[in-house]
């Protein structure tokens, strides 16, 4: 690999040996980890190629697409405007957006996306690329969509639906939609480095994904994952260079917030590191009560589907499991289907983020083990 670049300060050496030692037993294109401690940042490190097809280096400030990490920066908002007293997780969503309540969706709450528990994890309506990147259809799809399941009985995981649905409330209780929002309420204060909608500004410095040799193929195109994922085939996954695929511009600088963030690594870990202990002089993002709120288990277990992938989900994030492991009872965060992984912990003062271009699969090893050196040198 091009050599390691970055600043790590004494006593989380280990976090970089773990980050080399990636590059050499992984398939590595190009990866980049941050760590902040108390809001101070401890840990920077980048290095290989952003770009496999020309060479291009990683950057400091090279973002990738991220997928399902948007789902945290949507929690976060989500969050804010609770604090703001504007929402309420626990009433009908049509409090808030009354076209929502039709068709059995009548008692969904926002905590019932959070926790993929609402029985909407996918749409029946095939819309095309050009209807999801409008906005409005997909809202209207909703409304018009019928749970699968009883709301609240069961769970699966809402890929696009968790985005949309949380999304179209920012959007009613501000007026913007959830990237504009985030943008507004924490990306542009911060100066973090992580959209919704990849401004084209940004668009030529950008990580393109690759596929690594032997990664698990997707089910066939009416399995239930593959139209979550998918949006019912009108989203390419992962399409590394395919038309509405993971490095088209046209999906990337779309809004999807349920799994289309892109972001550089110090962006998502500032996020987190915000989220819990406050950064640059600013408060943190997330009162004491409002973490105690996230990390409360909703989901766990066997999902409708009836496969246990070993996650724990509270209102929008994943907790602490043998799948994601973290720090402990007061983590939360978002993972990628890229290998991507954020998350932040008050209790340890932690923001953390780890971000690639190569996909090797959902879940797989590397940023565990940045976790785990993290987790040695904090004495854990």
């Amino acid at each position: 690999m091009e050599r390691c670049r970055g600043e790590v300060d004494e006593g989380f050496g280990g976090v970089a040996e773990a980050f080399v030692r990636n590059f050499a037993d992984f398939p590595e294109l190009g990866a980049a980890v941050t760590v902040f401690v108390g809001g101070r940042k401890v840990v920077e490190l980048w290095g290989g190629v952003a770009d496999g097809r020309t060479g291009r280096p990683w950057e400091r400030e090279t973002p990738v697409p991220v997928f399902s990490c948007a789902k945290g920066l949507v929690g976060v908002c989500v969050q804010l405007l609770v604090q703001e007293g504007f929402l309420d997780l626990d009433v009908p969503i049509a409090r808030y957006w009354p076209e929502f309540a039709r068709h059995g969706k009548e008692e969904i709450t926002c905590r019932m996306i959070l926790g993929h528990r609402a029985g909407i994890p996918v749409l029946d309506q095939k819309l095309t690329f050009e209807e999801i990147a409008a906005w409005t259809p997909v809202v209207r799809a909703v409304e018009e969509q019928r749970p699968l399941w009883e709301p609240g009985a069961s769970y699966e995981y809402h890929g696009h639906v968790f985005g949309f649905v949380l999304g179209e409330v920012i959007r009613r209780l501000t007026g913007l939609t959830p990237g504009a929002y985030f943008r507004r309420a924490v990306g542009d204060p911060l100066g973090l480095r992580a959209w919704i909608g990849l401004p084209e500004a940004e668009m030529a410095g950008r990580a393109r994904l690759a596929e690594a040799a032997g990664r698990p193929a997707m089910p066939g195109p009416e399995h239930l994952l593959t139209r979550i994922v998918t949006m019912n085939g009108a989203l390419v996954f992962p399409g590394t260079d395919a038309p509405y695929g993971w490095n088209d511009p046209a999906l990337l600088g779309a809004e999807l917030p349920g799994a289309g963030a892109v972001a550089s690594a110090t962006g998502l870990a500032g996020l987190y590191a915000a989220a819990v202990t406050g950064l640059d002089g600013h408060a943190r993002l997330l009162a004491p009560e409002s973490v105690t709120d996230v990390v409360r288990e909703v989901s766990s277990g066997a999902g409708w589907l009836g496969f246990d992938a070993g996650a724990r989900w509270g209102a929008g994030f994943l907790l602490d499991s043998p799948f994601r492991a973290m720090l402990g009872a007061r983590s939360f965060g978002s993972d990628g289907a890229g290998g991507q992984f954020a998350f932040g912990d008050d209790a340890f003062g932690v923001g953390f983020a780890y971000v690639a271009n190569r996909m090797i699969g959902h879940g797989d090893a590397r940023a565990n083990r940045l976790v785990a050196a993290v987790r040695e040198c904090l004495g854990g």
